[in-house]
């Protein structure tokens, strides 16, 4: 059960029931108040026009027709028998009036126009009129024994409350009053509450229906929606170290998931290709180190076994495993500031190195380094400039790029150095007359072991490490490093560093 409730099924599902029933049960209170007030207004408005209807018929009629309490005559009550039998049911009326002279039809038809009327309206409707004095002179739609009382009534104008029957039943009710009567008109409310019931039925019957349905829905469209998740899930499981080249199978639509896919499927192309970079790493290093130890040792047992060797020769012979030793301490030493630049940026140790000084010490060294090749190193452009850095970590890369230029420069050829500002960075451009190198290797040539020329390298005492760790220094530094090269023409590496503006102290002393 703990594990079904952790499911994100379960809580979509959950949540989507929850704001599909919310939903509804808004809706349906919204409903049935609207429905309550749309209802009470329309039956106001009718009970209204109502009152408002009779009292424009009788009161120019009232004019010649006085009307006052009279027992009801028999020629009355006869012509009214005399409506259809329909009309004589539904009409249990008690009509009392005055008989003005001669004018008793005149008095009949009034009455006859009122109930002919009343009987258009709802039957539940109940009309009553008196007279000034409150003698009733018309009613309909109630008991013989039961009347409307309610003393509050209104001059001229239309007064619509809520008032109880004998029975106790509400009704709503519309009354005014003018010069000559009192018109009451009312209906029972128990016929809109009766409305408002069958509504709240159909909402209680309803709503549970619809939340069943919601929870059935949306564990269904949950499900569908969660498969190709589990295909990612069991694809992803079934990916290991081995079999880094398998990909999770992507959609063609560029939805949520297809992203998610295609995300997983390009961290998976990086891990591979982590893991081949390891994989090379380990394989080149091992290599690094076996050739220096495979003459290490085949040239020591070949003194030990000799008899015959001199001292010059012992000698030689311990010159080339120092060599050797000088060679894999270099490669150690280069796999241990490699290491350290994987695991974290060495920026704690930065200050303020003004470049000029470096570039001028390295000029000189370089120029002796380069007479043994006849080679000719020459100082371009050498601009102040100051940057943040870490004055030992610059020193050797200036040096591992001036260094390869001296070895992979043909003898009687030229290495420039230069440093100068541009906008509001500073360049170190290490410039040689070289063989280059090929298009092809341009890009792959700050990979970690990695040579153009192998053979010839390993002669110069390259280890393909050099430009490697040049390229982390650059990158700690927040800078670049470019290259350009020609085959049997030369090669330019330039190192770009942002510029940082001098204090005046720090341009005072520099």
């Amino acid at each position: 059960m703990k594990n079904l409730q952790r499911s994100i099924r379960f809580r979509l599902t959950l949540y989507y029931s929850l704001i599909v029933g919310g939903t509804l049960l808004g809706f349906a209170v919204v409903s049935y108040f609207y429905t309550e007030q749309n209802l009470l207004s329309s039956l106001d408005r009718s009970l209204y026009q109502e009152v408002v209807t009779i009292k424009n018929y009788i009161e120019p009629q009232a004019k010649r027709v006085r009307l006052k309490k009279q027992r009801t005559k028999p020629k009355l009550q006869s012509a009214i028998d005399k409506k259809s039998t329909a009309q004589a049911v539904r009409r249990s009326d008690e009509v009392e009036m005055k008989n003005v002279d001669s004018i008793d039809v005149e008095f009949d038809e009034l009455w006859n126009k009122i109930y002919e009327h009343s009987l258009q309206v709802s039957k539940k409707q109940i009309v009553q009129i008196r007279d000034r004095n409150g003698d009733i002179l018309y009613k309909s739609g109630l008991g013989k024994e039961e009347n409307i009382t309610f003393d509050d009534v209104p001059q001229d104008i239309t007064k619509l409350v809520t008032i109880w029957n004998a029975q106790g039943q509400p009704l709503r009710l519309a009354v005014s009053q003018d010069r000559t009567m009192k018109v009451y008109i009312a209906y029972p409310i128990s016929e809109i509450n009766e409305v408002l019931g069958n509504l709240f039925s159909i909402f209680l019957l309803l709503i549970p229906v619809a939340v069943v349905i919601s929870i059935g829905g949306g564990w269904f469209l949950a499900a569908r929606s969660f498969k190709p998740v589990d295909d990612i899930v069991r694809t992803a499981r079934a990916i290991t170290a081995h079999n880094l080249d398998q990909r999770i199978k992507s959609s063609e639509v560029d939805d949520e998931l297809g992203r998610l896919v295609a995300t997983f499927n390009e961290m998976i192309s990086r891990l591979q290709l982590s893991f081949s970079q390891i994989q090379q790493f380990s394989s080149d290093a091992s290599h690094e180190l076996r050739t220096p130890l495979t003459i290490m040792r085949g040239e020591l047992e070949l003194a030990i076994r000799s008899k015959k060797y001199s001292s010059e020769e012992y000698r030689t012979v311990l010159s080339s495993a120092l060599e050797e030793t000088l060679r894999m301490s270099s490669i150690i030493e280069n796999l241990l500031s490699l290491a350290k630049a994987d695991v974290a940026r060495p920026t704690s140790n930065f200050s303020d190195v003004w470049l000029r000084p470096i570039i001028q010490e390295l000029y000189e060294d370089s120029t002796m380094l380069a007479e043994n090749k006849h080679i000719t190193v020459t100082l371009g452009t050498l601009d102040d400039a100051l940057i943040l850095g870490d004055a030992v970590r610059l020193r050797q890369l200036f040096l591992n790029l001036i260094d390869n230029a001296i070895k992979y420069t043909s003898e009687n050829g030229m290495v420039e150095i230069s440093l100068f500002r541009e906008g509001g960075n500073v360049k170190v451009r290490v410039k040689d007359t070289g063989m280059g190198i090929p298009a092809n290797d341009l890009s792959k040539i700050f990979d970690r072991f990695y040579r153009v020329d192998k053979a010839r390298s390993r002669e110069l005492g390259g280890s393909g490490l050099g430009l490697s760790i040049s390229k982390w220094i650059v990158d700690i530094h927040g800078g670049t490093i470019s290259v350009e090269s020609e085959i049997n023409v030369g090669t330019i590496f330039t190192v770009t560093f942002p510029l940082k503006t001098p204090s005046p102290q720090l341009e005072i002393f520099k």
